[in-house]
């Protein structure tokens, strides 16, 4: 069964959670679906995969990953290593490194080439490491730090109920002009605009991360009655077009502050991934 912390992760569908594909876990789903958006993989400057014919593998929790057929990879670029490792729910994984590249590309691409008994027929399909090739593009959008979820979408609409944010005893933020960002599996989100934060206790921090269903988020420390919060501010100075509306708005994370309150009812705090230190992309949290 899924850990309720990562319910942002992997397929979000409840139902799924009923189904019992191993024994081993009931309600561990691990399924494909066709991926109709021609994928592209680039790799030590060249293009390693290309394919209109790709699948997208979900499983619980875990991101969503491409895989490619084996006959749209430029297979003579690779050679086998002798890496291997153990899936439960997939089998044994062989592993593949680009030729002559002194290193800089060991291990990037996997295969399971005798998936176990209940796994989805991958056999023929390989997939790479996200972060260990150079880009990869949706058609001719490239796209960031893992593929896109076909069940995950967002909404960015804007509300003129009123939202108090309440830190270190402190109100930091009143506003009636935010947009209230829904994304599924995650909890409601509330970006505000400067004017109605306490913007003379920020300060901008360095951090960054990626979200790829919103673009590339800034973050800011708060320092409240001598105490600094890192990173539990955020904003998206230049969103995709489908989050444009939270462009330059301040977000909190629920997960940290005392209190928010929307119309004067404080909501439950809730326990995400980001919650744990982590976000939905297994590494260190950033804005969801």
């Amino acid at each position: 069964m899924r850990k309720p912390h990562l319910r942002g992760r992997g397929p979000d569908l409840p139902v799924l959670d009923q189904v019992v594909q191993y024994d081993i876990q009931p309600g561990y789903v691990v399924f494909t679906l066709p991926a109709p958006k021609r994928l592209r993989v680039l790799a030590g400057g060249v293009t390693v995969a290309d394919t209109i014919e790709g699948l997208i593998l979900l499983e619980s929790d875990h991101l969503p990953i491409y895989y490619f057929p084996i006959h749209s990879v430029r297979m003579d670029l690779f050679e086998g290593s002798e890496r291997q490792s153990h899936c439960p729910y997939k089998g044994e994984a062989e592993y593949y490194s680009l030729k002559g590249k002194s290193g800089a590309y060991d291990d990037i691409m996997w295969r399971y080439a005798k998936p176990i008994p209940g796994c989805p027929p991958i056999g023929d399909y390989v997939s790479f490491y996200w972060h260990e090739v150079d880009h990869w593009f949706e058609e001719d959008e490239e796209v960031f730090v893992h593929a896109r979820d076909p069940y995950r979408r967002i909404d960015c609409l804007p509300s003129s109920r009123r939202v108090q944010v309440v830190l270190n005893g402190l109100e930091v933020a009143d506003s009636r002009s935010g947009v209230f960002l829904f994304e599924t599996g995650l909890p409601t989100r509330y970006y505000l605009p400067p004017e109605d934060v306490r913007t003379d206790l920020l300060q901008p921090s360095g951090t960054t991360s990626q979200c790829p269903y919103k673009g590339q988020a800034g973050y800011k420390r708060i320092t409240v009655a001598g105490k600094t919060h890192e990173d539990i501010v955020w904003y998206y100075p230049d969103p995709v077009r489908e989050a444009d509306r939270i462009k330059g708005l301040l977000c909190f994370a629920n997960e940290f502050v005392d209190r928010i309150l929307i119309d004067g009812v404080e909501q439950p705090r809730p326990v995400t991934s980001f919650s744990h230190g982590y976000n939905y992309h297994g590494t260190k949290a950033s804005a969801e």
